[in-house]
């Protein structure tokens, strides 16, 4: 299957991740199975479980994969649903990977409508089981909600205008492809100016959080992540775009914090203790090297961080 996808920051993954001789992994975003197959082959003793909900991703990854025979199996599931892992043999495994966002392959797919630079249908469903598409979002949300989507996941300060547009224009004819609303974003914004990202692609990157509710599951994965970890374990998330490495950040930080009582009570109260130790001080970039490269790998941030108890 032909499931084009050039994985990021290899090297930094390989580096927080550690693997060694009997440790389990998990992928929770198996894509076309670049990381795993690095984790893969950096021991012969190693095993992992791939995680995805696309079903395309799945197969990519099994053929991709093959050659590592039982060491690699995988599931599709939305990471977010990882908590459902801790009564299988993969609970208290050696370490997690995330790597949070679109594939290459999705956003080159048409069919798939995650770009406004292709013409395609309305869709953006990374699992393609589920009813809501970006179609029915556009033709069905009032306009507060979408400006509520425009505003929040796509930071476009033009967001209510695009918002009035979109229900102005559904009376007359419904929501069904990407150029169609790429296009009215453009009237409406105007082109982009020297230094911004283009409205569409900002309204694009807002209905594909919204349809695939894309916080909400980075929350409650970050959690089950934590959870399936052993004491020692290594959680190693990448993201795309501020939203979601805002979210990692707190959610290191806050797991990473000791007692929290007031600075002036004498002795602590709280009982809470130190849960994760962080690898990275920082996010992690890619260098200017793999960006030449992999233009989409500029946007990239990488934190990593090891559960202590």
């Amino acid at each position: 299957m032909n499931f084009h996808h050039i994985s990021v920051l290899p090297d930094e993954v390989l580096q927080y991740l550690t693997p060694k001789d009997e440790e389990r992994f998990i992928d929770c975003t198996l894509g076309g199975g670049g990381h795993s197959g690095l984790v893969l082959q950096a021991s012969p003793q190693v095993s992992l479980l791939g995680v995805d909900q696309d079903e395309n991703a799945l197969a990519a990854a099994t053929e991709n994969l093959a050659e590592f025979g039982d060491r690699f199996t995988s599931i599709r599931m939305n990471f977010g649903d990882l908590a459902d892992l801790q009564d299988s043999d993969w609970n208290q495994v050696d370490g997690i990977l995330m790597d949070i966002g679109v594939s290459s392959h999705q956003i080159d797919d048409a069919d798939r409508g995650f770009s406004y630079m292709n013409d395609g249908p309305l869709d953006m469903r990374m699992d393609r089981r589920q009813t809501l598409t970006a179609a029915t979002l556009l033709n069905e949300a009032d306009e507060s909600e979408l400006s509520r989507i425009f505003w929040v996941y796509g930071e476009e300060k033009e967001a209510r205008r695009i918002a009035k547009a979109v229900v102005n224009d559904r009376v007359e004819k419904p929501w069904e492809r990407t150029r169609e609303f790429s296009e009215m974003v453009t009237r409406v914004v105007g082109r982009k100016k020297k230094g911004n990202a283009p409205a569409p692609a900002k309204c694009f990157q807002a209905l594909r959080i919204a349809v695939n509710r894309e916080l909400e599951v980075l929350e409650s994965g970050l959690q089950a992540a934590f959870e399936l970890l052993k004491p020692g374990g290594r959680l190693v998330v990448i993201c795309f775009h501020s939203l979601e490495d805002r979210m990692v950040k707190h959610f290191f930080k806050e797991k990473a914090q000791a007692c929290i009582c007031p600075p002036e009570f004498p002795v602590c109260q709280c009982s809470k203790v130190q849960e994760l130790k962080p690898l990275t001080r920082k996010a992690v970039k890619a260098s200017k090297n793999e960006i030449a490269q992999n233009s989409r790998a500029a946007c990239c941030r990488l934190r990593a961080a090891q559960k202590l108890i």
